[in-house]
């Protein structure tokens, strides 16, 4: 596409704004590094690595075959993201202008909609994750002055809201800024990460590498068997990447190249997966060796190594890795996703301002009431209620369209356009979305179909994909002619 074909020359007001607009080929400045940061702080937070230490110990499987399952899932995720990242690079659109080919150009909306409520929640759940690593930085320096309110200490409230706050700061400066803040946030991590592993390590001793395969066998109440085990803990991830996966395109619409899209995810998830995942085990095996308990929160950790100058680089870092990520994958989906609501009343600006305002409430509501729920259901359902639009967006762009968008359609709420369907909505696309949904979410929520549900999200996204293309069979595009 160049880019007098990527301007748009009828603008539907209820359709579009200069967020949402195409983004133009020489406007874009992303590269593979960008993209790789995306992923090495996704994996990075805190959140990411509670929950890849928490399947460590949750399973009874040997710590290798739990890094193995997890490094598979990185796979996975690389080649679903390259199918999804695509359409934006070409086009340069994001996700909730995207999605109008195949649920009309109002009826992204409601997908729209959706991914802006769980990345709302995400956000708040984010939020006080990085705020751990805060009050761990205030409490190192300054003593804990106790009280609780909320399962949430002083120093707690005054981190969460001193990160909920710096966040806005950061977002109201523009995507240039939060690039550059990731940039350096995400390898940063690393350094700390591999500090931390090589003083777990040294205290342990040599014993410790030896018995990392065999170290958590005793410690799971899993009864299913070793492959049932495997392909849990590999949906379980390829879930926790979830929401990043069907709105990628709100990151690929900046990069400059496919081939640099594609860079960037080979580096920034199995090989950055595979890294990651064996600091955590060695960490965590590490902690067992060490404390006699296993413990999933570095920040726990990290407070148990009792090394004030480790403890503050730490916090400062895990807080940056957090914060990065929340801004990525939690609060620029859902301030576009609100803009793609009503552009003409409501800006990126000020979506972003609404998703802070409600994940607030989220975020101070996590420790008391949402994470009893357990975290790898959460993750699970989360994922599994957009899990079928992922199906629908790709069948809909490879196999109906054949890659061939009318990129001026999107913005066209003319009847006769190629995305309105029946008053703007495509009808079908809702019906092989609640079909799909149905499956998806009762394989997380119902006791019988419980062994399904690591895999609820592959199940949403392939059931989502499928029930689209029989019911789309009679309107597919036929395949452009060969030159």
């Amino acid at each position: 596409m160049t880019d007098q074909e990527l301007e748009i020359q009828h603008r539907d007001p209820s359709l579009y704004n200069d967020d949402l607009a195409p983004i133009k080929k020489g406007d874009r400045n992303w590269g593979w590094f960008e993209i790789f940061n995306v992923w090495s702080n996704d994996i990075q937070s805190l959140f990411g690595y509670t929950l890849a230490a928490s399947l460590f110990i949750s399973y009874g499987l040997n710590g290798w075959a739990v890094m193995a399952a997890i490094i598979l899932a990185g796979f996975v995720v690389m080649w679903l993201v390259n199918l999804t990242g695509k359409p934006s690079v070409k086009y340069g659109v994001p996700f909730p202008v995207m999605i109008r080919a195949s649920m009309g150009v109002h009826g992204a909306n409601f997908p729209a909609m959706l991914r802006a409520i769980i990345g709302i929640f995400w956000y708040g759940v984010q939020t006080y994750f990085a705020s751990t690593a805060m009050a761990l930085l205030l409490t190192a320096l300054f003593g804990d002055p106790g009280g609780e309110f909320l399962g949430m200490t002083a120093i707690g409230w005054l981190s969460f809201v001193i990160v909920w706050a710096f966040q806005i700061a950061l977002f109201w400066q523009g995507i240039e800024k939060i690039k550059h803040f990731l940039n350096w946030a995400g390898p940063l991590v690393y350094v700390v990460m591999v500090a931390l592993m090589i003083i777990v390590w040294f205290q342990a001793g040599s014993d410790l590498l030896p018995a990392v395969g065999t170290i958590f066998s005793g410690e799971s109440e899993y009864q299913g068997s070793a492959v049932g085990a495997f392909l849990a803990i590999t949906g379980t991830m390829i879930a926790y990447f979830a929401a990043v996966v069907i709105n990628f395109g709100d990151f690929t619409r900046f990069v400059k190249s496919e081939k640099q899209m594609k860079l960037g995810n080979l580096l920034g998830l199995p090989l950055n997966v595979a890294f990651f995942s064996f600091i955590a085990l060695i960490i965590t095996a590490g902690t067992l060796a060490l404390f006699g308990e296993t413990l999933t929160n570095p920040s726990d950790i990290i407070e148990r190594v009792d090394s004030l100058p480790l403890t503050i680089i730490a916090a400062i870092t895990f807080f940056a890795a957090t914060v990065g990520i929340n801004l990525v994958a939690n609060f620029i989906p859902p301030a576009y996703d609100l803009a793609n609501l009503f552009p003409r009343k409501i800006s990126f600006r000020i979506g972003g301002l609404i998703t802070a305002g409600v994940a607030f409430f989220v975020g101070a509501l996590w420790v008391s009431v949402i994470s009893q729920i357990g975290i790898a259901g959460f993750v699970n359902a989360l994922g599994a209620i957009v899990a079928p639009f992922y199906g629908i967006i790709v069948v809909d762009y490879y196999l109906v369209k054949h890659q061939r968008l009318n990129i001026q359609d999107m913005f066209s709420s003319d009847p006769d356009g190629a995305y309105h369907y029946v008053k703007g909505w495509n009808k079908r696309a809702l019906a092989a979305f609640g079909l799909a949904a149905l499956f998806s979410v009762s394989s997380v929520w119902v006791p019988a179909l419980e062994a399904l549900g690591g895999y609820a999200w592959l199940i949403g996204a392939a059931l989502g994909g499928v029930f689209y293309y029989l019911l789309m069979r009679d309107q597919r595009e036929p395949l452009p002619a060969h030159s």
